[in-house]
C-alpha cells in the first residue's frame, strides 16, 4: 500500500502519557480533515483519552514488546508521532518499523545517543524506502534549528556566517522529561562512543566548513545576561542542518548558550549539573534520583500558563549583523505538543523537498514548518539589524 492510500494520515503513539495527551488535545482542536488515530498498549486508557477529547478517532493497540503490533501501526500511517520515552529504552521499535514501511516518523527526543544510534541503524534503510525520520521535534530542537534557519535566510548568501543562540526559559518539567534526563546523564560514555561511530560513518561536506564554537562563561549584552555553553542535542541539530543545506554558507560557526541574569546563579547551575551527573553514574543513587518524580506526572495547567521561552540569535556575515528571536509559552509541554503536531501535519500535507533518511526539522520541513508555527502563535521575529 502506498503511503497516500493508508487509512491514517497521522498516528499518535503514546497518547496516554502526559505530553502525548496534550498532543492529542492539540490535534483534536487543529487537525481539521486530517485522518488521525491514537495508539498505545492500554485499551482502557486510550478510550479514556478519546472520551476526554470528545472525538471518535480510531484507537490502535500497539506495544513495543510486540513487533507485529508496532509494524501494523507503521503500515497504517503516513506519519507516526512517538511520545514514548526515554527513547533509548523504548523508542527503537517504532523507528525500525517506520523505516521499513516507508512511513514518516517524528518524536520529541533530546537524547543524542538515541538519535545517533537510530542514524547508524536505520538512516540508509529509510533512504531506500523514502521514510523521513525526524527526531527532536519539540522544544528540543525546533526553536533552535528553525530559529537558526530563519536567521541565516536573512543574512547575505555565499558568505561566512557566525551565529550564536541564547536560551532563556521559565517553567517546570514532567516526570517523563526528568527520567529521560537522568537516563541520559547516566549514559554519557555510551553516548560519546555512539557519537564517535556516527562521525566516522557519516559523510560531511568537503567544499564547505561547519563547526561548533564553545566560549567560556561570559556576559553578553545581546543575550541580556551571563551565558554558559549548553551542551544539549540542540547545537548538534543546528550543525547537522548547516552541513546539509548550502544556504548556511561556505564557513558556518554556531555557539549555543544558556542565559542567566546573575553570576551566582550561573555558578549554582554548573555545580548542580555536575552533582547530578555524578549521582546518575551509580545505580543506587540513580535509582534514588528516579524515585523523586514519577513518569506521567506533569505541571498543572496553571503552572503551564505561566511558563515561557525566548531564544535570541545573533548573526554576523559579510559586514552585516542581525538579532532575531523565537518566542512562545510553556516550552516543555504546551508548545512542544504544538510543535510535534504541526510537524506531523506538515509532513502529511505540505509540499516539501524530496528527501529521505534521518533528517533534521530544518532539512525536512524548513520554511513550511516556520509558517505553520507562526500561524499557531510561536513568534519568529527580527529585532535588530546592522
Amino acid at each position: 500500500m502506498s503511503t497516500t492510500e493508508r487509512p491514517h494520515d497521522v498516528v499518535l503513539f503514546g497518547a496516554t502519557g502526559f505530553t502525548g495527551g496534550l498532543t492529542a488535545e492539540y490535534l483534536a482542536a487543529n487537525a481539521g480533515t486530517t485522518r488521525w488515530a491514537l495508539a498505545g498498549r492500554n485499551q482502557a486508557k486510550l478510550e479514556a483519552v478519546r472520551s476526554r477529547l470528545g472525538s471518535d478517532v480510531p484507537v490502535l493497540l500497539a506495544d513495543i514488546d510486540d513487533v507485529q503490533s508496532i509494524r501494523r501501526v507503521a503500515d497504517s500511517a503516513r506519519v507516526v508521532i512517538s511520545t514514548v520515552g526515554p527513547y533509548i529504552n523504548y523508542g527503537e521499535p517504532m523507528v525500525a518499523a517506520c523505516a521499513a514501511a516507508g512511513t514518516d516518523y517524528i518524536d520529541l527526543t533530546g537524547e543524542p545517543e538515541f538519535v545517533d544510534l537510530m542514524w547508524l541503524r536505520y538512516h540508509r534503510e529509510a533512504e531506500r524506502t523514502g521514510a523521513r525520520l525526524v527526531h527532536s521535534c519539540g522544544f528540543d530542537s525546533i526553536p533552535y534549528d528553525l530559529g537558526a534557519l530563519y536567521t541565516v535566510e536573512r543574512l547575505p548568501a555565499g558568505a561566512p556566517i557566525r551565529l550564536e543562540g541564547f536560551v532563556r526559559a521559565g517553567g517546570t518539567f514532567s516526570g517523563g522529561t526528568y527520567h529521560s534526563a537522568v537516563h541520559g546523564m547516566s549514559r554519557l560514555r555510551q553516548s560519546i562512543k555512539v557519537g564517535g561511530e556516527r562521525r566516522r560513518e557519516e559523510a560531511r561536506p568537503t567544499d564547505r566548513r561547519v563547526r561548533g564554537e564553545t566560549r567560556p562563561p561570559h556576559h553578553d549584552d545581546t543575550a541580556g545576561g551571563w551565558v554558559l555553553p549548553l551542551p544539549t542535542i540542540d547545537p548538534q541539530t543546528v550543525l547537522r542542518s548547516a552541513r546539509a543545506l548550502d544556504r548556511y554558507g561556505p564557513d558556518f560557526t554556531y555557539g549555543h548558550y544558556l542565559v542567566v541574569k546573575q553570576l551566582p546563579v550561573l555558578a549554582g547551575l554548573v555545580a548542580g549539573a555536575a552533582g547530578l551527573i555524578a549521582l546518575a553514574q551509580l545505580p543506587p543513587t540513580r535509582d534514588l534520583l528516579l524515585k523523586l518524580k514519577d513518569p506521567g506526572e506533569g505541571p498543572t495547567p496553571e503552572q503551564r500558563s505561566k511558563a515561557w521561552f525566548r531564544v535570541r540569535f545573533k548573526g554576523e556575515s559579510d559586514g552585516h549583523s542581525i538579532v532575531t528571536e523565537v518566542t512562545g509559552g510553556d516550552p516543555g509541554y504546551g508548545e512542544t505538543s504544538k510543535m510535534l503536531a504541526e510537524s506531523a501535519l506538515c509532513l502529511a500535507h505540505d509540499d516539501l523537498p524530496a528527501r529521505a533518511g534521518q533528517l533534521t526539522p530544518a532539512v525536512a520541513m524548513g520554511q513550511a514548518l516556520i509558517d505553520r508555527l507562526t500561524r499557531a502563535g510561536i513568534g519568529f521575529a527580527t529585532t535588530e539589524t546592522g
